[in-house]
């Protein structure tokens, strides 16, 4: 954020940019925080708010060089002129002209200022130089300005700016492919109050879902109970147990090219589930449990199937274990990932498929999960051309 009084709108942006997936840092000017103050941004981030070049408490004291690696995006909101034209020059005079030189992130900038200083030739110059250098411009819109003024210059809306950022990550490698993802727990019921479930929280789930959107492809989400609000332009299905789950997948098989289980499916089920609840007894209570069908391997044992991924968490032994349900359900892919990762934002993970593995460190899952996709999309398309 640089010193704009557009800045008002950098607070809705962060929470618009948080629903889509996104993880967000907010590095400020001396300049922004005349307009909006540091906590208001790390109330709405969840994050400290950066603002200083020379901060002892990042790591080994460069917090630019931190950030730098950390970013998928640096997006600058508001870019004042004068912002604007020192990144031009490419000057370096504060933390953030000094993430971007440093970054090989993706950068892109939303305008925001007076029409006449936007409509300036020095100005005009920048933003062509700018954009020669691969940075992507967002906007400005047009209409009143805080000067009284009408005219270019006014930063775009929040939501058009989280749209447009997300825009610049879709890739068209799964461009007409039909991807089916499942995510999130599944619930077996006991009684009419009570179940059985697991700590899965779906995100992992919604990221490769999202990230295969973005890759171009056709996506159904068939999520359980999870408190995550759904994608845009994806096509969700919400499911309670294992059975809906697997009747869902099923409904939608048929025209899916790749099926990407990421749900964390409950293993056993009730045998008896009963109606009401169980009153409290003094004595112990003993449940009959039964399994519940297999949905990933029961979509990789189809006679016509799509490319298959399966995820699996483990608490030890992970590779071997991993390599062992590939075989064993007969998957294209597997995905192991510590339990650790299983509600958390970041996740680490380690890629098997025929006799190759590959290993993802720890990362925030919307990134890691751009990774996926795009192994996913590669090693989908060999097998496909070899078939």
């Amino acid at each position: 954020m640089t010193g704009g009084i557009a800045a008002y709108k950098s607070a809705d942006l962060v929470r618009r940019l948080r629903d889509k997936g996104a993880v967000v840092r907010v590095v400020m000017t001396e300049n922004a925080k005349q307009f909006i103050t540091p906590l208001t941004l790390q109330a709405v981030s969840g994050n400290p708010v950066h603002d200083d070049l020379f901060d002892a408490k990042a790591e080994a004291a460069m917090g630019h060089i931190e950030l730098a690696r950390w970013a998928d995006a640096v997006l600058i909101a508001p870019a004042t002129a004068d912002c604007i034209a020192t990144l031009t020059r490419g000057e370096a005079g504060d933390l953030l002209t000094t993430l971007c030189l440093a970054t090989r992130a993706k950068i892109a900038i939303a305008p925001a200022m007076n029409q006449a200083m936007w409509n300036h030739t020095k100005t005009q110059e920048n933003i062509q130089a700018l954009q020669s250098k691969g940075i992507f411009i967002f906007g400005p819109g047009e209409g009143s300005q805080a000067c009284g003024e009408v005219g270019f210059g006014r930063m775009l809306e929040p939501t058009e700016l989280a749209d447009a950022l997300s825009e610049i990550f879709s890739t068209g490698i799964l461009a007409g492919k039909n991807v089916l993802v499942t995510a999130g727990p599944t619930r077996e019921a006991i009684d009419d109050v009570r179940f059985i479930t697991n700590a899965s929280s779906g995100k992992m789930g919604y990221a490769m879902a999202e990230a295969a959107h973005e890759a171009g492809a056709i996506v159904t989400l068939i999520s359980g109970p999870v408190e995550k609000q759904k994608p845009k332009a994806i096509h969700c299905i919400d499911v309670v147990s294992a059975d809906e789950m697997l009747k869902a997948v099923m409904e939608n098989i048929t025209t899916c090219d790749i099926f990407i289980s990421v749900a964390a499916v409950s293993d056993y089920r009730s045998k008896n589930p009963m109606s009401g609840k169980i009153p409290k007894q003094e004595s112990s209570l003993t449940l009959e449990l039964e399994y519940t069908t297999d949905i990933v391997k029961n979509v990789a044992a189809l006679k016509s199937r799509p490319f298959v991924v399966g995820f699996a968490a483990q608490a030890d032994q992970l590779v071997e274990k991993a390599k062992d349900k590939l075989h064993h359900k007969k998957l294209d892919m597997i995905i192991a990932n510590q339990l650790s990762g299983f509600a958390s934002d970041e996740n680490e993970v380690t890629v098997l498929w025929n006799e190759n593995q590959k290993s993802f460190t720890k990362m925030p899952k919307p990134k890691l999960a751009r990774e996926l996709i795009q192994l996913i999309a590669g090693v989908s398309h060999d097998s496909s051309q070899s078939s």
